[in-house]
C-alpha cells in the first residue's frame, strides 16, 4: 500500500516570473504511439515525462517498438510499421491513464493480436464501454469486468471492418480510438461528432504523413475520416507546453492581485483554449504573444496579470469540450469572482479520474463557497473575494482535483490541505516546485 502525501497551500504574495510547464500530455501520448507505427526514427523533444506518458512508452515497447531517452534529453523511437504490432508477453499496465488506455485499445483492435490492459484503482473504475461498442463493430472482441471496466482483454480483428460511427457523446478519446483502429483497416473509417472535440489525433496523423479528412455535414456535425493502410512517416515532434497544466499557474495568477507571470511555449489548439477564453470573459488580464505554428499545432507565450476584479459568467455549453479537464481549476476562479458563474453540460466530469463534479462541489463547500450542483451543472455564487478555506480536501486519486485546491489555498484566509499529492505525478511532476518558484507557499504537512 502506498503512503499518502498530504500537502498544504497557504496564502501567498504576488506571483511573478517566467516559466514553462511540462509538455502536452495528449500530444506526448500520440507522439509515442504514432512513432511506434513508423519504419525509421522518430525524435521527440519536450515529451511529458509524467507517469501516464511513461506507461504509454512502456506499452509501446511491449508491443514491439524500440524507445529510448538519450543523454541529450531527446526521445528516439524506432517503430515496427503499421500492422507490425506484436503480441505483448505480459499485461499492459496503464496506471492512471484513461487516454492512452482507450487509444491503445483502438490500435490493438485492428491488429491480429491479443492484449490485456490493467490499471490502478482509479482507472479500473472508469468505463470503457464507449470504446468497446464501436470497436466490436469493427471486428474486435473483448473480455472485461462489468461496464467495460479494467482489467480488459482485447482480441484484435483478423479481418477488421471499416465503419461509419456517430458519437453518442462528445469524446476525443472515443473518436481517436476508432480512427486509430481505422489505420489498419481496409477502406474508409468515419467518425461523426456533433460537437467538435480535441483534434490532436487528426493534427498529429497529418504531421506523420497520413491523409485525414474533416468535413462539415448538412446538420452541422463534423465527419472525420481516414483511409486505412496509409504508411506513417518518421519525423521530428516538438511537444508544446500543456494548456491543461498551464491553467493552474494561470488561474493562480489571475486570482492573486498584482501577479505577473509568463508561461512560455504553450499549445494553443483552438479546441483546448476554452479556459483562457472564460478567464478573459471574467475580467482576467491575459495576453497571447508570439503566436506561431509548430508541428501542426498553434503555440504562444501567455502573459497573465492579477487584476483583482474577476466577475461571474455563464460558460457557453458549446465551449465545454474545449476545457473539460480545466473545470476543476476554473471553479476555483469562479469561487473568487464577484457574482454567479453558471456551468452546464458537465456530465463528462462524472466519469473522469474521479467524479470531478462532486469532488469540486464538496471541496468548495468545505472551503465556505456557496454553490448549487445539478446532475450535469455547477453554479457558484462568488462574493468578489477568496473563500475562507481551512479545509482538508479529499482528492480521490485525482491529480486535477489535487492541483486545483492547492491553487485555491494560495488565496484563502486559512490554509487548504489536500489528502494526497502523489497523483500529481501523472501529469505535472514538477508542479510544486514550479508554483513555489513563482511565489506560492505549498509545503508538505503531516
Amino acid at each position: 500500500m502506498t503512503i499518502a502525501q498530504p500537502l498544504q497551500a497557504q496564502k501567498s504574495s504576488i506571483l511573478n516570473g517566467i516559466t514553462k510547464v511540462p509538455g502536452d500530455k495528449s500530444i506526448s501520448h500520440r507522439a509515442l504511439m504514432f512513432g511506434a507505427l513508423t519504419v525509421g526514427e522518430t525524435i521527440i523533444s519536450g515529451l511529458l515525462e509524467g507517469e501516464d506518458v511513461l506507461h504509454t512508452a512502456d506499452a509501446m515497447k511491449a508491443l514491439g517498438a524500440q524507445i529510448d531517452k538519450g543523454s541529450d534529453g531527446l526521445w528516439r523511437i524506432y517503430g515496427v510499421g503499421l500492422g507490425g504490432l506484436k503480441q505483448p508477453e505480459s499485461e499492459l499496465e496503464m496506471g492512471n491513464s484513461g487516454t492512452s488506455t482507450r487509444l491503445l485499445i483502438g490500435l490493438v483492435a485492428s491488429h491480429n493480436i491479443k492484449a490485456t490492459f490493467t490499471g490502478d484503482a482509479s482507472l479500473s473504475k472508469r468505463p470503457m464501454q464507449r470504446v468497446i461498442t464501436p470497436l466490436e463493430m469493427m471486428g474486435a472482441s473483448f473480455e472485461c469486468n462489468e461496464g467495460g471496466r479494467l482489467p480488459l482483454t482485447v482480441t484484435g480483428a483478423e479481418d477488421p471492418i471499416n465503419i461509419e460511427y456517430r458519437l453518442p457523446v462528445a469524446s476525443a478519446q472515443v473518436k481517436s480510438a476508432i480512427l486509430l483502429a481505422g489505420l489498419n483497416t481496409p477502406g474508409r473509417t468515419v467518425v461523426i461528432e456533433e460537437k467538435p472535440t480535441r483534434d490532436h489525433t487528426e493534427n498529429m496523423l497529418k504531421h506523420f504523413g497520413v491523409d485525414v479528412v474533416t468535413e462539415e455535414l448538412e446538420d452541422g456535425a463534423l465527419a472525420v475520416s481516414v483511409i486505412g493502410h496509409q504508411e506513417l512517416q518518421p519525423c521530428a515532434v516538438d511537444v508544446p507546453g500543456d494548456p491543461s497544466s498551464a491553467a493552474f499557474p494561470a488561474v493562480a495568477a489571475a486570482i492573486t492581485y498584482g501577479s505577473n507571470i509568463q508561461l512560455s511555449h504553450i499549445g494553443m489548439n483552438p479546441r483546448r483554449t476554452g479556459i483562457f477564453e472564460c478567464l478573459r470573459e471574467m475580467g482576467a488580464d491575459i495576453e497571447f504573444q508570439h503566436m506561431r505554428d509548430e508541428g501542426g499545432e498553434k503555440v504562444a507565450d501567455i502573459i497573465v496579470k492579477g487584476t483583482g476584479n474577476l466577475h461571474g459568467i455563464t460558460v457557453p455549453e458549446e465551449r465545454v469540450p474545449s476545457m473539460i479537464d480545466e473545470f476543476p481549476v476554473f471553479a476555483m476562479a469562479a469561487a473568487c469572482a464577484a457574482g454567479t458563474t453558471r456551468m452546464t453540460g458537465l456530465g463528462e466530469l462524472r466519469v473522469k479520474e474521479s467524479d470531478r463534479l462532486l469532488m469540486v462541489a464538496n471541496g468548495l463547500k468545505a472551503c465556505g463557497v456557496d454553490l448549487d450542483m445539478g446532475e450535469d451543472s455547477l453554479t457558484i455564487h462568488g462574493n468578489g473575494k477568496p473563500p475562507k478555506g481551512g479545509a482538508r480536501i479529499e482528492t480521490a486519486l485525482d491529480h486535477r482535483i489535487a492541483m486545483a485546491f492547492l491553487v485555491l489555498g494560495g488565496v484563502t484566509e486559512d490554509a487548504v490541505i489536500i489528502d494526497d499529492a502523489a497523483p500529481i505525478q501523472t501529469s505535472f511532476p514538477n508542479f510544486v516546485a514550479l508554483m513555489n518558484d513563482l511565489g506560492c507557499a505549498i509545503e508538505t504537512v503531516d
